[in-house]
């Protein structure tokens, strides 16, 4: 049974905690109950505030907590859910927090943060160095309040040593989710978005991100190249092309663009036509040859190679664990 902590926050809001609360209680149940199918609990779930006390939410409620967070007795995942806008007032509404959320994750817990939440690991020195994503309005401010945080506001969900990000108020779902698929397996994941009626992560529909696939730079020049290429990734690209292009010689081009991007022009392209074969194998029932070249790969057992080099997994299998074709199970077994 996996151990999971929310943490209940003081002008949070309440969606943001209750929402993963009930996604993992009903992976492993709820589907299993509707099929008449053997109960599986995957997750022993405890709700916790700074001082065990209610908290009041941005919404007019107050929400009970099991316990406070000095109660807790170990955990193996620690959620906090977002909570407020004024980052500074929020940290120190909470501040106990910062502290104990640093210990936990000392003794081996991960740390899954939503939204503005995110500002409790980064505040507790967690993030230094790591990716991280959050709300895409507060991302500008929170490069500055933490600058050795690698922010990735493109993406709904960051993954990063034990460490999960993720970027909106309702993205707390597909974080849970997530969560799910990544502890307990695709099908008990599907199986619990059925139950619910909820989408799988949004993450999946480019594998773990969503394009652009760089980090925000202010390199408008190298911004023009990035916007080429996405445009046209499907071509056959030459770089030294693009460098001449935009005024640049090949090397100052390859150093600017891993300066501003974080990698290399070749490495952003093939990482950008992997993300497209990930889309297209996730919604439909192509032929993978057929997406290989449609995304820039001539030759299959090359697109093979550099798929599974991104990816840890060939094509097909790819398909298999992320693709939609799941829905003819559902019939059979209703």
């Amino acid at each position: 049974m996996i151990r999971v902590s929310v943490i209940l926050l003081n002008e949070g809001l309440p969606s943001t905690a209750i929402g993963p609360v009930e996604v993992f209680q009903c992976a492993g149940t709820l589907w299993n109950t509707f099929v008449d199918d053997e109960l599986q609990q995957h997750f022993d779930v405890t709700t916790a505030s700074v001082d065990g006390k209610p908290v009041r939410c941005a919404a007019p409620m107050l929400i009970n907590a099991e316990t406070a967070i000095g109660e807790i007795d170990g955990t193996d995942l620690v959620f906090i859910p977002t909570g407020g806008i004024d980052v500074e007032a929020m940290l120190t509404r909470h501040a106990p927090l910062v502290p104990w959320l640093k210990k936990q994750y000392e003794a081996g817990a991960m740390l899954a943060l939503v939204c503005t939440g995110v500002a409790f690991a980064a505040a507790a020195g967690l993030l230094d160095g790591r990716r991280a994503t959050t709300h895409w309005a507060a991302a500008s401010d929170y490069a500055q309040l933490f600058p050795k945080v690698d922010w990735q506001p493109e993406f709904l969900v960051t993954e990063h040593d034990r460490i999960f990000c993720g970027g909106g108020v309702y993205s707390a779902i597909d974080l849970a989710l997530y969560l799910v698929e990544k502890l307990c397996g695709h099908q008990v994941a599907l199986d619990t978005a059925r139950a619910l009626l909820i989408d799988m992560p949004r993450t999946y529909q480019s594998g773990y991100a969503v394009l652009p696939i760089s980090r925000p730079h202010e390199d408008t020049r190298i911004r023009r190249a990035e916007e080429w290429i996405q445009e046209n990734f499907a071509q056959q690209i030459r770089l030294e092309e693009i460098a001449k292009g935009i005024g640049m010689s090949p090397r100052n081009f390859a150093r600017r663009f891993k300066a501003a991007t974080g990698k290399l022009p070749g490495a952003y392209l093939q990482e950008l036509r992997v993300a497209a074969a990930r889309q297209r194998l996730e919604g439909g029932s192509e032929p993978i040859q057929l997406i290989g070249r449609d995304v820039g790969y001539e030759d299959l057992d090359f697109f093979r190679e550099v798929f599974k080099r991104h990816t840890g997994m060939s094509p097909a299998d790819y398909r298999v664990r992320f693709g939609s074709a799941f829905a003819p199970r559902i019939e059979r077994t209703l």
